[in-house]
């Protein structure tokens, strides 16, 4: 059984925003041959959070860190949706912002988003293809209990490894509501 998928981006993209040379450290990956780590605990909360956004799509950023072909997620940072359609998603730019702010204090960065396809499949829809702007950006779908990452090389998606560490990163994980 085939499902469509479904699903918008708009997210501003991090380096026009912070002034920072994200597109700078995003080259040293290869993108045919990187790989997400992901733990347990953050690959559960993402799944979570997609089921308590039904209808709509669930969305976010992720905190991580760089090493040669491998990126770490270190938080997932649920934003809100400021999208009007139930099958779309628009990360509030205030949020994406204050994120930037508070990570140059540690050494991390925004290594990507994450979204819900909740009547789809968990690969890019073609208004996704239409929102993506950062070359090295990875992008996390999740429909159902289907979770992929891509990264945006420019000019396509294309899908990378994604490995399920079984200890959990220093993880600051955030209500969308709260901000804490």
């Amino acid at each position: 059984m085939s499902k469509t998928a479904t699903g918008t981006a708009d997210v501003p993209s991090a380096p026009g925003l912070s002034g920072s040379t994200v597109a700078d450290k995003t080259s040293a990956v290869p993108v045919k041959s990187c790989s997400l780590v992901l733990s347990a605990v953050l690959h559960r909360q993402l799944i979570a959070e997609a089921r308590a956004a039904l209808p709509r799509e669930c969305c976010g950023l992720i905190e991580g860190m760089r090493d040669g072909d491998t990126i770490e997620v270190l938080a997932l940072h649920p934003t809100r949706n400021l999208a009007e359609t139930a099958d779309a998603f628009e990360i509030d730019p205030a949020e994406h912002i204050r994120l930037l702010r508070e990570l140059r204090r540690t050494g991390h960065e925004i290594v990507g988003c994450y979204h819900s396809h909740p009547n789809g499949s968990a690969v890019p829809s073609p208004r996704d293809r239409r929102g993506a702007a950062e070359a090295g950006f990875v992008w996390v779908i999740c429909a159902e209990a289907d979770l992929r990452a891509f990264v945006w090389d420019a000019a396509d998606f294309v899908e990378i490894a994604v490995t399920e560490s079984a200890a959990a990163p220093a993880s600051r994980v955030r209500s969308a509501a709260t901000g804490r």
